[in-house]
C-alpha cells in the first residue's frame, strides 16, 4: 500500500505529532484499496524492521535496508533504496545511527517519517557506562525517570548514544510510539495495531523481568563489571546495576590506544573480570587479543544491530536471552 500514490481528497488527510513523530499521515480509506492491502513500511535496520513486523503483523510489508550481516553503522543508502523510499508509507529509523539514512530520509517526499530516537530518552555514553545502581536508583526518585548524573539525563538525541533497543524498557517506549504512528497511517487497520503493540510491550516486560532476576545475584561485586568490543551496551549496563568497559566508544570499527588496553588489562585483574565479549558482525581480533594477553575467556555479546546464521537465536528477544546467559555465566549469577 502506500497512501501517497492514491487520489485522496485534501480533507481526509490530517497531520499529528506524537511523541515527537513528524507528519504523520491518517487517511479514511481503507488500506485494502491497493493490491495488496498491505503498509510499505522502511525499516533502517533489524531492530526497527522488528518492531514493524511484531506491531504491523499482516498488515505490512516491511523492507529492511540494512541487509543480514551488514554493519548497519557504516550503511550506504544506494539509488534503489532512496526509490523503494518514495514508494513507501511509512520510513522508521533510529536517528544518530547510520548518517546517511538520515540524510535520505530527510530529502525523501515520503509522509510518515518515525524516529525512534524521539520516543524514549536518550543518554551520552563514553567507554565507560553504569556501575552506580544506588545513585541510579536515588536519581530516578528524585527526577522521576531514569538517568545518571555523571552522564545527564539527554531529551535531546543529537550526539547520543543510540543503542536504546538494548535496553528493553525503553525498547518498549519506542514500541508504543511506533504502535501510534501505524495506527495514524493506516486508521482502518488501528485495533490490530494497537492489539499487537500491547503484545509486544508484555513480551519486552517480561524480557526486562528475566534479566532483572538473572543479574541480581552475582559471584561478581559492584561494579559488575563486563568488557565488549563497542560500548553498545551501555544502557543495559545501566539498567541492570553493570558496569560496561568498551575497548573502542560507540563506533564499532574504532582503534583503541595502547593506553586503553593497558587500562583494561589493569582494570580486568583488579574488578574480577573474567570475560571479554565480542560480536557477530565486527571483528574480534582486538578482543580476543586482549583476552589473551590478559588470561580471559571470550564469549559472544550481541548488540543486535542484524540477524545472521551466527546469531544465538532467530529473533530479538531470543538474542537477547542469550545475551542475558552470557552475562550471567560471567558474572558468576547465582
Amino acid at each position: 500500500m502506500n497512501v501517497r500514490r492514491r487520489l485522496i481528497p485534501t480533507a481526509a488527510l490530517a497531520s499529528a505529532t506524537v511523541l515527537g513523530l513528524t507528519a504523520l499521515t491518517a487517511c479514511s480509506s481503507s488500506a485494502a484499496d491497493d493490491k495488496d492491502g498491505k503498509l510499505d513500511v522502511v525499516a533502517s535496520f533489524y531492530p526497527m524492521q522488528y518492531l514493524a513486523e511484531q506491531i504491523g503483523g499482516d498488515h505490512v510489508s516491511v523492507t529492511n535496508l540494512t541487509e543480514p550481516g551488514q554493519e548497519p553503522h557504516d550503511l550506504d543508502v544506494s539509488a534503489k533504496q532512496r526509490g523503494q523510499l518514495e514508494e513507501s508509507d511509512v520510513a522508521l529509523y533510529l536517528k544518530g545511527l547510520q548518517p546517511a539514512v538520515d540524510d535520505a530520509i530527510d530529502q525523501s517526499g515520503i509522509k510518515t517519517k518515525v524516529d525512534a530516537a524521539s520516543l524514549t530518552s536518550m543518554e551520552k555514553h563514553g567507554t565507560e557506562v553504569g556501575g552506580h545502581a544506588d545513585e541510579h536508583d536515588e536519581h530516578k526518585d528524585e527526577h522521576g525517570e531514569e538517568g545518571h548524573e555523571d552522564h545527564g539525563h539527554e531529551h535531546s538525541h543529537e550526539g547520543s548514544d543510540p543503542h536504546i533497543w538494548l535496553d528493553p524498557v525503553r525498547y518498549a517506549e519506542v514500541a508504543e510510539g511506533v504502535g501510534k504512528a501505524l495506527q495514524k497511517a493506516d486508521p482502518d487497520h488501528a485495533a490490530t495495531y494497537e492489539k499487537n503493540t500491547a503484545k509486544l510491550v508484555k513480551k519486552l516486560d517480561g524480557l526486562n523481568k528475566r534479566f532483572e532476576d538473572g543479574l541480581k545475584n552475582t559471584k561478581a561485586a559492584p561494579p559488575k563489571v563486563f568488557i565488549t568490543t563497542h560500548a553498545a551496551f551501555g544502557y543495559l549496563a545501566e539498567r541492570y546495576g553493570l558496569t560496561e568497559e568498551a575497548i573502542s566508544g560507540l563506533d564499532p570499527e574504532g582503534e583503541p590506544s595502547a593506553k586503553r588496553v593497558k587500562d583494561l588489562q589493569k582494570m580486568a585483574k583488579e574488578d574480577g573480570v573474567t570475560t571479554v565479549f565480542y560480536e557477530t558482525l565486527v571483528s574480534d581480533e582486538t578482543a580476543r587479543t586482549l583476552a589473551k594477553d590478559a588470561n580471559l575467556k571470550t564469549d559472544v555479546l550481541d548488540p543486535i544491530e542484524g540477524i545472521t546464521k551466527k546469531s544465538r537465536g532467530d529473533d530479538y528477544i531470543e538474542v537477547m536471552d542469550s545475551n542475558l546467559q552470557a552475562l550471567r555465566k560471567a558474572l558468576g549469577a547465582k
